[in-house]
């Protein structure tokens, strides 16, 4: 019971990493409202399995790319549970394209979602967490960030732009009791990573020393870490479980 008596917003909640923090922390003691933009099954499976640890759980539709709907969205889990003090930024899209085949509008959209969203979230949960000097922002980026791939150049600059947003909030926020951290999470078996082709995710797997795609249930524990008292120390830093593809 690390996050007993917290309450949480998770984006990108109804399937993959998203999904299993969500469980994790009702487990640990959090009530959770997550967000997912059309996964009605998926949604409504998480928050069953989530709200068998006795927590609220609260799922609602969001296009985390729709700043309108961004606020509203925040505004309802705030109301109903009455302050935020954990947000965790997953949500995202991914796409395997050639460099010279990505148009502005996909360019411009996995910023939206990838990069813009956590910038619009953290800006609507800072001001309750400065008041009460309290907070755990934690952002979703990728080993991606680091590493680079080829046919990814859009995803790996916004995931490249969460690292660094991450560690400038962290300075301007820490002072007033706001913890804000990454994950860079290596290859996840996930719908995101699904579209990716068979030659790129066999690339990758035989890069990787641990010779497996990790699990989301791989990832959801450091976010349980960083949410929690036991990661008071930790602050800007980009924590990488990744299976050793990349070393930080």
């Amino acid at each position: 019971m690390r996050l007993q008596s917290r309450t949480a917003i998770v984006t990108g909640g109804s399937r993959g990493i998203g999904a299993a923090i969500v469980e994790a922390f009702a487990r640990e003691g959090a009530d959770v409202a997550f967000c997912h933009d059309g996964d009605e099954e998926g949604a409504g499976a998480v928050a069953a399995r989530a709200a068998a640890s006795g927590r609220r759980v609260r799922p609602a539709r969001c296009d985390v790319g729709n700043a309108t709907e961004v606020n509203a969205f925040f505004a309802d889990a705030e109301r109903d549970f009455g302050r935020v003090d954990i947000l965790v930024n997953n949500a995202g899209i991914g796409g395997e394209t050639p460099f010279e085949n990505i148009s502005l509008a996909a360019f411009e959209r996995m910023m939206a979602v990838n990069l813009r969203a956590q910038f619009l979230f953290a800006q609507l949960a800072a001001p309750g967490m400065r008041r009460r000097r309290w907070g755990r922002i934690i952002n979703i980026a990728s080993q991606l960030a680091y590493r680079g791939a080829p046919g990814l150049v859009h995803y790996c600059a916004a995931k490249a732009g969460v690292v660094g947003m991450t560690r400038a909030l962290a300075i301007e926020l820490a002072p007033e009791g706001v913890l804000v951290n990454a994950i860079a999470p290596g290859l996840v078996d996930t719908r995101l990573n699904s579209g990716l082709s068979a030659a790129w995710t066999a690339r990758k797997l035989a890069e990787m020393p641990i010779g497996r795609m990790g699990r989301p249930q791989d990832i959801a524990p450091t976010a349980v870490l960083l949410a929690s008292s036991e990661g008071d120390f930790y602050v800007g830093q980009t924590l990488s479980p990744n299976g050793g593809d990349v070393f930080l």
